[in-house]
């Protein structure tokens, strides 16, 4: 794997039949349509993924399928985020076997730690993986924000070679992203899809994009103009990033709203089979699922891909 690590890495969503049985089927096909799309990687197990809904059984069986399907054609990365240190390590050890390029890891949750603790924390844990470590800022979902020093102190460790920004804090981005800039092989990657563009046109790598399991093709369409310097064609593309945001993901009235949208719209395009969520969440009812039927409606789709 070349590093840093840059372009477009989709946080796949994990296709579920039940809240203990994997969608195998769609997931090679989730993996195929991603690949057929020209993305520069593949993320399992993150938000997007779900992993905290999941047992450690699920989580397990995603890892060794996704890295059989995808059999060493792109970079798989595997988020082992969890409350227990020695949990984390069990998942990373089996991503190594399974053949993954890295761990992604944000900080643990429920008690919420301070920066010292926090970089403490990494210090025990980073060396204890077997893979290459890329931090993860989730401040919404784990109450903890990885601070721009904090990030330089646990990146002395030259086996963490990337950071994961899902603040949606354009600001924060850069200022952990000048910190680092004395690291030319650390990956600046921005989950948020809707602030892409400007991220990667100010030097960052690239993004973990949740719509890019609908339309892979526009995501790194929008990596490949931000990174050419491109800005008509960034304009462009940003107007379905944006229709794609404020129609898919805000249906619903709670914060599961992004997820059962994605995993609607996915089930809709025929990717994969089923928008069945893991609980403590449900999937939309037909009043919000059609809702997702009339924001595809309302793109530019042809044979299941944007005309763009």
């Amino acid at each position: 794997m070349n590093r840093p690590l840059s372009g477009i890495i989709p946080p796949l969503v994990t296709p579920l039949k039940d809240n203990e049985t994997l969608d195998v089927e769609s997931l090679e096909n989730l993996i195929e349509h991603l690949i057929n799309g020209g993305v520069h990687g593949l993320f399992i197990l993150g938000t997007t993924g779900e992993e905290q809904s999941l047992s450690y059984h699920l989580r397990q069986q995603m890892i060794i399928e996704s890295a059989r399907i995808n059999h060493g054609r792109l970079p798989l990365l595997v988020c082992i985020t969890d409350t227990s240190i020695v949990e984390s390590i069990k998942l990373a050890n089996v991503a190594a076997e399974c053949g993954a390029d890295g761990v992604v890891s944000a900080p643990p949750y429920y008690f919420a730690t301070g920066q010292p603790e926090l970089a403490q924390f990494y210090e025990e844990l980073v060396p204890q993986l077997p893979l290459p470590v890329y931090l993860y800022n989730m401040p919404s979902h784990v109450k903890v924000s990885f601070a721009p020093d904090t990030v330089a102190r646990i990146a002395k460790n030259p086996q963490v070679v990337g950071f994961k920004d899902s603040s949606a804090n354009a600001v924060y981005f850069q200022s952990v992203m000048y910190k680092m800039q004395h690291r030319q092989d650390f990956a600046m990657l921005v989950g948020p899809e809707e602030i892409t563009g400007e991220c990667v046109l100010l030097g960052g790598h690239g993004g973990i994009n949740g719509g890019a399991n609908m339309f892979p093709e526009l995501y790194v369409g929008m990596y490949n103009a931000a990174k050419a310097g491109d800005l008509k064609r960034v304009r462009e593309l940003q107007q379905y990033i944006m229709q794609i945001s404020t129609s898919i993901y805000t249906v619903g009235k709670h914060g599961s709203s992004y997820l059962k949208g994605l995993k609607c719209a996915l089930s809709l395009l025929g990717v994969i089979k089923s928008d069945f969520v893991a609980s403590p969440f449900y999937k939309f009812d037909e009043p919000e699922r059609e809702k997702i039927r009339q924001a595809l409606a309302a793109l530019p789709i042809e044979n299941g891909k944007l005309k763009i």
